[in-house]
């Protein structure tokens, strides 16, 4: 696959290394483990908001086309599959996507996996109800480019999903010398605290790219407990929701 210029190759070389251990919940990515049950909540949620299900319905997002970017090894493209939608995770390393498709296949999970970056995507004219972009815009290299794409990829009327790291003092404590060098919960070098992008820089991005940001939330970790809550903080930790204006 050609690389396109949203594509960094430090961070595909780093993902490349440690594909293999996606599902290990002890393992390097037991952090995302964690934190999968709180955003799979907040898609669902606002998710339905948008598109109501009906009142009997066990699996509300069934009828939604859905995105995951940067799936990884499917951690989240499983989980909302598994609420009912038509999820199709994409992702630029091969070995995330062979573990995701060997655990989608082991446990009989219908999410479909492909070997793509958004560029490719978009450029066939694929368009989903929402794009689920978590934990992936701090790792790519151009981050207006790639949104573009990410744009593109959502139908009118439909949304994206954002979560991230802000670019701040605390993130830099919390983040990177907190979770990567003095607690060790993340293997060091998962994060350039120069790449987060600011609350502000990527709302401002995506309302020039025609997406509103209407949903807003920070997210807590407790040290301690090693447990994640909703904050109205989003000093470190954020997710949010953005339209695409229907035509």
């Amino acid at each position: 696959m050609a690389p396109d210029p949203s594509i960094d190759p430090t961070e595909v070389t780093y993902y490349q290394a440690h594909g293999n251990l996606w599902w290990d919940p002890n393992g390097p990515f037991w952090l995302l483990h964690r934190l999968n049950a709180l955003r799979v909540r907040f898609i669902c949620d606002q998710l339905v908001s948008v598109w109501p299900p009906a009142a009997d319905s066990t699996r509300p997002l069934s009828g939604l086309r859905i995105l995951d970017l940067g799936c990884g090894g499917g951690i989240l493209s499983e989980a909302i599959s598994a609420m009912g939608a038509s999820v199709t995770g994409v992702d630029i390393v091969s070995r995330n996507i062979d573990c995701a498709r060997a655990h989608a296949e082991a446990i009989g999970s219908a999410v479909t996996y492909e070997l793509a970056s958004a560029e490719i995507l978009a450029g066939r004219g694929d368009r989903f109800d929402a794009v689920l972009n978590m934990e992936v815009v701090e790792h790519v290299a151009e981050l207006p480019i790639f949104l573009d794409a990410c744009v593109r990829l959502v139908k009118p009327g439909g949304v994206m999903f954002v979560a991230t790291i802000n670019r701040t003092v605390a993130s830099w404590l919390a983040a990177i010398a907190g979770a990567e060098y003095l607690l060790r919960w993340l293997p060091k070098g998962t994060h350039r605290w120069s790449k987060f992008p600011t609350d502000v820089e990527l709302e401002n991005l995506l309302e020039d790219r025609g997406m509103k940001v209407t949903v807003r939330t920070g997210v807590a970790v407790n040290p301690f407990t090693k447990t994640l809550s909703f904050t109205p903080y989003r000093g470190i930790n954020y997710m949010l929701m953005a339209h695409k204006a229907a035509r």
